[in-house]
């Protein structure tokens, strides 16, 4: 598997962690999320991260087999598109049945590939994905 190929699968990865850290501290309770704006649009950036992932990963090579994938990519769509029509319930199933699997099946995907042991290696992946476009934001100020 190429970097840009793992690149993506963290950047999956990642973001279902960072679903996750949102409730570490809290039970999971669908009436506290509803109220909670700022969790909500966290979590719906999420798996739009995720759902551009996925899409990037389907361009690069369409043979590549993610459970879902074509929901994940319409789930981000509609969350970037069409807005003003996401149920809460729909991203909470999301949230209770989908992630936990695909969290499974790209952690095997990663274990399978040849950098998903050396942390150095996926520092490298990160800071060279990151780095270009952080230099371009600076040189724009």
């Amino acid at each position: 598997m190429d970097d840009k190929m793992n690149a993506w699968l963290y950047d999956i990865l990642n973001s279902i962690d960072e679903i996750e850290s949102f409730f570490e501290d809290k039970p999971m309770d669908f009436l506290e999320y509803q109220k909670d704006i700022k969790t909500k649009r966290a979590v719906e950036r999420n798996i739009e991260i995720i759902g551009e992932a996925v899409n990037r990963i389907l361009k690069e090579n369409p043979d590549f087999k993610i459970e879902n994938s074509r929901n994940i990519v319409g789930t981000r769509n509609r969350i970037i598109h069409s807005y003003d029509n996401i149920a809460d319930d729909m991203i909470w199933s999301i949230l209770i049945n989908s992630l936990p699997k695909l969290k499974l099946e790209i952690k095997s995907f990663l274990q399978k590939g040849t950098v998903y042991n050396s942390v150095q290696a996926q520092s490298r992946i990160v800071l060279s994905r990151h780095l270009p476009h952080a230099k371009r934001c600076f040189m724009q100020l």
